[in-house]
């Protein structure tokens, strides 16, 4: 699997994400950061490993302190495929903006024309 594909995978899980959030605001142990969710340590460890194989955080040992870091650099390819989407997308938003302009310089008084309701039987 390219490393692409392994962000995108990772950044799938709820959890994952928000332990990346949790991460923004600065390193912390994996004590730390398993406190909010109600999961084991070793389910921690494994969505932390899942996150380090992606290259989106990084983990260190300093004694008895294992304190993890996000690699906010592994995020750029994410965001540079993303970005690729929206331009294209922004570029046909654009479009369909210019047309609908047209449409209604062409028809300064036109209303728009709705079908009646049709009325019911009664049973």
């Amino acid at each position: 699997m390219d490393l692409l594909s392994t962000r995108f995978q990772a950044l799938a899980d709820p959890t994952r994400r928000a332990i990346l959030a949790r991460l923004a605001l600065g390193e912390t142990s994996v004590t730390e950061l398993a406190q909010p969710f109600a999961m084991s340590q070793p389910a921690i460890s494994k969505h932390l490993k899942v996150l380090e194989r992606a290259g989106l955080i990084s983990r260190s040992r300093e004694a008895q302190y294992r304190p993890c870091r996000l690699e906010p650099l592994a995020l750029q390819s994410v965001d540079q495929w993303l970005a690729d989407y929206r331009r294209l997308w922004e570029a046909r938003l654009d479009r369909l903006e210019s047309l609908l302009a047209r449409v209604q310089a062409t028809k300064p008084n036109a209303k728009p024309k709705f079908s009646k309701p049709r009325k019911r039987r009664s049973l």
